[in-house]
């Protein structure tokens, strides 16, 4: 089958790699020229692991090819995703919605045989709707099919997740598109990765509640943090003795500096503008928000505490900076507002992260960026885990403690044990272990 998937960014690259790594040919097409150059050479705009050679062999294989010209890309498809980006709108939190339609006017105009139209973008409820008719009005008489198939993806692990999905949610009543989408997924459900069938409304709204869902529960286990620290409890014992309950379930119950990334934060203030417009309100995912936004400065504070209250001129030391492992994304990341929030106090933050340091160069100001986790830490008065990147797993403790300036080890990710660091020597603070 022809796949059209337009845009190249995180969705549409990883999509379009797996894609024509099950047979399908693929073209990738976007505006930017200079990215589409850096893709013939094998130069990946993000960092995702294994999407490299993903994409070398299917063009080795002639599966999958890139380009800038939509309209000799659209001419040849059996199916068109749309994949750009829909970032929330500057001022009211809504969904930025004009990539979307100017790609589907670009694609209507371009179609030169029966077709179907796939939204992979993450998209408000209703925006099908608006997606047709746009297509109608550019085009009248093509034959068109509008689809809603969000992507469930995270990023560290898109590949394996678009290959082995827990679920591929497919939205329309059009027997045709049906019939498209099975063949496109047909490599999946074959190894019985459940195809589900929605209706387009429902298709759009599992996307963002599912996004909220999951937002919810870390922010619940973040309460539970706050509330183990003033008791005296164990969060990390809470979070199994709930998460062994399978109506609850173990995912995504791991305390530490609140949610960032590309999706959650973007995704539950669209649901709630949605629930808005349609006077349904969301309350428990507005608390969420408003909770994960005063986290992150929180977390700040923390570190100031740990450090004994007072840390103007003193280095500290961050390492990871990436909203979570495994990326190199930025996007809300808790290490923008605890970085600071720290400045703001007065201090010198240093920062180390494996990936992420020139996505942090565009974000955080004021922040001196150092190559490794013992250069960032030389000197500090305290060295601070935010990301729980593998290589800060197993650091050598003992030589931590004797490069910095004062035993301060704050670890928002719980990554150690505290008794370990203690026999060290090292002051200790994590999260929720009261």
């Amino acid at each position: 089958m022809q796949i059209t998937m337009i845009g190249t960014g995180y969705v549409g690259l990883v999509s379009g790699a797996c894609f024509a790594d099950f047979g399908h040919r693929v073209t990738c097409v976007d505006k930017d020229a200079g990215k589409i150059e850096r893709l013939h050479q094998n130069i990946m705009p993000i960092y995702e692991p294994g999407l490299d050679a993903l994409v070398a062999d299917n063009v080795a294989a002639g599966r999958l090819t890139f380009t800038t010209d939509t309209e000799s890309a659209v001419a040849e498809a059996d199916v068109i995703f749309i994949a750009v980006g829909t970032p929330s709108r500057r001022g009211d939190g809504h969904a930025d919605l004009s990539y979307v339609y100017a790609a589907v006017r670009e694609v209507a105009a371009a179609v030169k045989k029966p077709v179907v139209i796939v939204n992979k973008s993450t998209v408000p409820v209703g925006t099908g709707d608006e997606v047709e008719r746009i297509v109608r009005e550019v085009a009248p008489d093509a034959d068109i099919c509008v689809v809603s198939n969000p992507e469930f993806l995270r990023e560290g692990a898109a590949i394996d997740d678009f290959k082995r999905p827990d679920r591929i949610v497919v939205g329309t009543e059009d027997a045709r598109a049906r019939e498209v989408m099975s063949e496109v997924y047909r490599p999946l459900f074959i190894n019985q990765s459940p195809l589900m069938f929605t209706a387009r409304r429902s298709s759009e709204l599992i996307k963002y509640a599912a996004n909220a869902f999951l937002a919810v529960k870390i922010t619940f286990i973040n309460e539970m943090a706050d509330l183990c620290e003033a008791v005296g409890a164990n969060v990390q014992d809470v979070s199994r003795g709930i998460g062994l309950d399978n109506r609850i379930g173990s995912k995504f119950l791991h305390a530490g500096p609140g949610y960032g990334g590309s999706c959650f934060p973007k995704d539950t203030l669209a649901l709630l503008k949605t629930a808005e417009d349609h006077e349904a309100p969301v309350k428990i995912v507005e608390a969420t928000v408003a909770v994960n936004d005063s986290r992150k400065r929180a977390m700040g504070r923390k570190i100031v505490k740990a450090m004994g209250g007072e840390i103007r001129g003193k280095t500290v030391a961050l390492l990871g900076l990436t909203f979570k492992p495994n990326t190199d994304d930025m996007r809300d990341s808790p290490a923008i507002a605890i970085a600071q929030t720290l400045i703001d106090e007065g201090a010198h933050v240093r920062a180390y992260d494996p990936e992420g340091i020139e996505q942090a160069k565009l974000v955080m100001k004021d922040v001196e960026f150092a190559t490794d986790a013992y250069s960032c830490a030389e000197g500090a008065s305290a060295l601070v885990i935010v990301t729980e990147w593998n290589e800060f797993r197993a650091l050598d403790l003992k030589r931590i403690k004797s490069i910095l300036a004062e035993p301060v080890l704050v670890d928002l990710r719980n990554i150690y044990t505290p008794a370990e660091v203690r026999r060290i020597g090292l002051d200790y603070t994590s999260v929720g272990r009261g």
